[in-house]
């Protein structure tokens, strides 16, 4: 049975709360990523990723010099290094989310995406199901 330890990207770029929504951008383009975990210190704090900034930041119409604080996700879904591969990919699936934290004694540790379970010891049926259920719609959704 595979672990979260086993394929968790353990080299994770973060920023703090005194960062701005600029500044967090500017390493998503740097870094390649579409996620930024938000620290004090190595302790999670929120999540901040390219959606939350179209969806809470722009099409608010609020300025890139925003506060991380105000823009960031707090509420959220996190793994620890023992977790199997197997529960990530259902809490994915069961939260709608392609990107999990990895949380230690309460500090960053790593972070695991979907993408790193479809490709190491899930079978393309489980991954398959994950990715589906997260890319449903939820019911408040439309798209016109």
């Amino acid at each position: 049975m595979t672990h979260i330890r086993d394929i968790m990207t353990d080299e994770v770029e973060t920023c703090s709360l005194n960062d701005n929504i600029y500044e967090v951008a500017v390493k998503m383009k740097e870094w390649d990523v579409g996620v930024i975990p938000i620290v004090e210190g190595k302790r999670l704090v929120g999540i901040l990723t390219d959606r939350d900034i179209v969806l809470r930041c722009i099409a608010e119409k609020n300025p890139p010099s925003s506060k991380v604080e105000d823009i960031m996700s707090e509420n959220l879904f996190t793994v620890t290094p023992d977790t199997t591969t197997q529960e990530a990919a259902r809490l994915m699936a069961k939260e709608q989310i392609r990107r999990l934290p990895v949380v230690e004694n309460g500090e960053l540790v790593g972070i695991v995406a979907l993408g790193d379970l479809a490709v190491r010891d899930l079978t393309d049926s489980q991954a398959k199901t994950a990715l589906s259920e997260i890319s449903e719609p939820d019911e408040e959704q439309s798209f016109h």
